[in-house]
């Protein structure tokens, strides 16, 4: 049986449609009438049998779709990724500090279940608590507990994976994300904190492990890894950890975890668990594949058993431009972009217009924040037509700044080099 780090993620995509259609998966969230517009978009149209048959829709050219993914996909917004939707970075320009709701990257591992939220329940239980039956909270129950709202990023691990193969030449696995698995958003919610000590938290505790309430994750080798998981030590989660009912003032939307997710603010995304269902409280280091075959750092670089199971998410710029934009000879250009770290607030960019030759600073717009972004600014009027190459260099509170490359790891997370931009000025 293959490792399942090596399971590719385009091929679990059509493999769960095909489950779909056999009747021998869960489409939470996806009704029949959508079926064929989910096909279409993975390409299996032709494999729908007759039940699922009707009328020929035409298409727009503006929207697309991705299997199991609830609001519409602008194309000019997005890059459909198998079960994901990826933020096209320029489309981020002029947006603000927080990222719009129908512009937020979504990151599945199977399909948005669409659920109740006067039913929904959170049920928090484990010998980490002083009493054995579990705690059941329901959404009321939380929204009348001291609110917070927190504004943070929440980022894939593996955002900017597609660079360690087009920068380095590199072979990695994994969803082929350039760096628009990212989003910041005003988070408003209940502390973990609050919820667990009310749940009679004891000093035994060491882990806690939230579970989503989408379908089973189920491997393209049919071996099914349950809901997914991931546990976090009791120091975070007592720390600045959310449990999330509201984003950027409106109620969480279903592809973003409705009716509570979790927000882990400044680690990687797979442990901000959508569509939370329940949380284990142990009294032991627990363990899930998303913290053992996933999530690690494997490769030369790397303990023969691989590193510690990912916390915070690295440093990373983006120019709000498309790639191999084309722009005007001799005439300004305004060059924008975003630069964010989860060990410190970014404090200075740097923006090379001639491949790192030179460097000029760059004007920042936010105050730095350590699981948020700045929006920085730059102006360049290229004078002679050619291919140029745009970088952008953050360096954060810690003193750290972006390096020329990243080493290799086999699962390509935390891609963090300075990325090479290119342009045409015609």
């Amino acid at each position: 049986m293959p490792h399942p780090a090596s399971t590719s993620e385009s091929g679990y995509d059509r493999r769960r449609l095909r489950q779909w259609l056999a009747g021998d998966a869960r489409a939470d969230g996806v009704a029949r009438r959508d079926m064929l517009r989910l096909l279409a978009a993975a390409g299996l149209t032709a494999a729908a049998p007759a039940a699922f048959a009707g009328p020929a829709v035409a298409a727009t050219g503006t929207t697309a779709t991705a299997a199991g993914i609830v609001k519409p996909l602008p194309d000019d917004w997005f890059t459909i990724r198998g079960t994901n939707a990826e933020t096209k970075f320029a489309a981020l320009a002029g947006t603000g500090y927080h990222t719009p709701i129908d512009h937020f990257f979504v990151r599945n591992h199977t399909a948005t279940p669409v659920l109740d939220a006067e039913t929904w329940k959170l049920t928090v239980w484990g010998d980490g608590l002083a009493r054995p039956e579990p705690v059941e909270f329901t959404l009321e129950e939380l929204k009348r507990l001291p609110v917070t709202t927190r504004s943070a990023f929440v980022e894939c691990a593996g955002n900017g994976r597609s660079l360690f193969t087009t920068q380095q030449g590199q072979t990695v696995t994994g969803t082929s994300w350039t760096l628009g698995a990212i989003g910041t958003a005003r988070w408003k919610g209940v502390r973990l904190a609050e919820v667990l000590n009310r749940a009679g938290l004891t000093r035994r505790a060491v882990d806690v492990l939230p579970r989503g309430l989408d379908a089973e994750y189920v491997t393209a080798d049919g071996t099914n890894l349950g809901h997914v998981r991931r546990p976090l030590p009791l120091s975070k989660a007592l720390d600045d950890v959310l449990l999330a009912y509201e984003m950027n003032g409106e109620p969480l939307p279903p592809d973003h975890g409705h009716p509570v997710r979790l927000l882990v603010p400044s680690w990687v995304g797979i442990a901000s668990i959508k569509w939370v269902g329940d949380i284990e409280v142990a009294d032991q280091p627990l363990y899930s594949p998303w913290n053992t075959d996933f999530y690690r750092l494997f490769g030369d670089a790397y303990p023969e058993g691989g590193s510690a199971p990912l916390t915070h998410q690295t440093l990373k710029s983006a120019f709000e431009l498309g790639w191999n934009a084309t722009l005007p000879a001799g005439t300004d250009h305004h060059l924008t972009g975003r630069s964010w770290s989860g060990t410190g607030g970014v404090v200075r960019v740097d923006v090379s217009t001639d491949g790192g030759a030179t460097w000029l600073r760059a004007r920042l717009h936010d105050a730095p924040h350590r699981a948020g972004w700045v929006r920085w600014s730059t102006d360049w009027r290229p004078s002679t037509p050619g291919t140029y190459t745009l970088l952008a260099r953050a360096t954060d509170t810690t003193g750290r700044s972006q390096p020329e490359t990243t080493a290799l790891n086999t699962q390509g997370y935390l891609f963090d080099a300075v990325v090479r931009h290119p342009v045409q000025v015609a």
